[in-house]
This record gives structure tokens, C-alpha cells and sequence, in this order.
């Protein structure tokens, strides 16, 4: 999760909290695999996302919070964003080859539930991280290639009217036929995927932890019993 403050952080809160009163359900067996792990990637990715709520719910019930769908007083929300993001400093960074820094706690609700998961917080959140961000990374190499500086230029020239300067946001018309007259979408999809075949192979370990991880929730997530109702919805005590 990327850092954030104030508002932010409030949105974040109100995001999660959201998601986890949902009530998901665990998507059932399907095909070939290890028992009760469904076939589709969206099948999966729902079933480790029932599971993280499922675990992160229980793990909030044992610090004696129950999630409420109605309007929390401040002090209540404050001590629910603590018990489910983490509180003090972020024990986990990673910062990316773009500039960018992801953090997170070890010690909310959150993590543990990915802990429990994944069977290793610290080498999941890295891994993850290095998953989620390779297009970005890649985008950001494909941007200082002469071939990219080159079709950007020919983009700018084509979607600046010739008698002001180029708007902040040219129209969506002009944009869209400005990529295709420049050859910038071309060169755009050109390089992002040679791009990403180099990252693939610069971040082996961390591509191989991911499966590895990701397929062990999968097993362990198909193992919890399914949640028949929602989350109990009372106020924190």
C-alpha cells in the first residue's frame, strides 16, 4: 500500500473497511488444480481476497473490534485504521526503479492475514510490489529510448494548434490521432514489450516468489471454511 496522509488515508480506510463488510464469497472447486482452487485467474484472485477478509476479520475480532456499516466516531476510527493498517513506523519499503516508494506495517490485521496466507509477509509485499509495478517500471524505461523521445516529439508537434500553445489536455480526438500519425502508439507498444521481457529476467527471484507464494495462499485459502454470513455489524468495544 503507497503511503498516504489526511484524507488519503481516510479514503484508504473507508476503501477497506467496505471491502471487508462485503461479505465475499470464497469461489468453490473447479477443474484441474489442487482441491477448491478454482481454474480462472479471476476465480483466484476473488478466493485470496475472501480469504484476506476472512482472516483480517478474525484477526480484528481477537483485538476486540468488530467492523460497523455505520458512521464511526473519530477515536473509533482511529483505533480501527491502527488495528488493521499498522501503527508507528513502516517495517516494509520497497522502492521502485521509477522513483516511487511502497510501504506498509507488519503489525495490522492486514498483514497478518497475509502472513497467515502467504506464509511470509515480508517476501510476499516485495514480491507483489515488483509484480504490480512492472508495467509503470517499464513505461518509465521506455521513455528515455531515442525511438520514444523521437515519436513524442513528432506527438507534441502534431497536437499543438498552430496558433497557441499546446493545451495541458488535448482533446481526445486530437490525442488519439496524433498517437497513430506520429507512430507513438506503435513505438509505444513495441517498447513496452521488449521492456518487459528484460524486467521478467532482471527480476527472476521475485517474479518466482510470486507464483510460489501466490500458489501456496491459493491451497491455503481453499482450506478455510467459508464465511456463511457477514460481518457481525456492531461498533468497537
Amino acid at each position: 500500500m503507497l503511503r498516504t496522509t489526511g484524507r488519503a488515508r481516510r479514503a484508504v480506510v473507508t476503501a477497506a473497511a467496505s471491502l471487508m463488510l462485503s461479505g465475499c464469497t470464497v469461489v468453490g472447486p473447479g477443474g484441474a488444480g489442487p482441491p477448491g482452487v478454482p481454474v480462472t485467474r479471476a476465480a483466484q484472485d476473488e478466493l485470496l481476497r475472501s480469504a484476506e477478509h476472512r482472516l483480517a476479520v478474525d484477526c480484528l475480532r481477537g483485538r476486540g473490534i468488530t467492523l460497523s456499516a455505520r458512521p464511526r466516531a473519530p477515536d473509533e476510527d482511529r483505533v480501527l485504521q491502527a488495528a488493521l493498517f499498522g501503527a508507528g513506523p513502516r517495517e516494509l519499503s520497497v522502492t521502485l526503479t521509477t522513483g516511487a516508494t511502497v510501504t506498509a506495517h507488519e503489525d495490522g490485521c492486514l498483514a497478518t492475514a497475509r502472513q497467515r496466507l502467504y506464509g511470509d509477509q515480508r517476501r510476499w509485499f516485495r514480491a507483489q510490489v515488483t509484480v504490480d509495478n512492472l508495467r509503470a517500471e517499464a513505461q518509465a524505461r521506455m521513455r528515455t529510448d531515442p525511438a520514444h523521445r523521437a515519436a513524442l516529439a513528432r506527438w507534441t508537434r502534431c497536437a499543438t494548434p498552430p496558433d497557441r500553445p499546446r493545451p495541458a489536455r488535448p482533446d481526445p480526438a486530437v490525442a488519439a490521432r496524433c498517437g497513430r500519425e506520429s507512430g507513438l502508439d506503435e513505438v509505444r507498444k513495441r517498447l513496452e514489450a521488449a521492456e518487459l521481457a528484460e524486467l521478467r529476467t532482471l527480476h527472476r527471484d521475485e517474479l518466482t516468489a510470486y507464483r510460489q507464494l501466490r500458489d501456496r495462499a491459493l491451497r491455503r485459502a481453499a482450506e478455510l471454511p467459508v464465511s456463511g454470513s457477514p460481518v457481525e455489524r456492531s461498533h468497537h468495544s
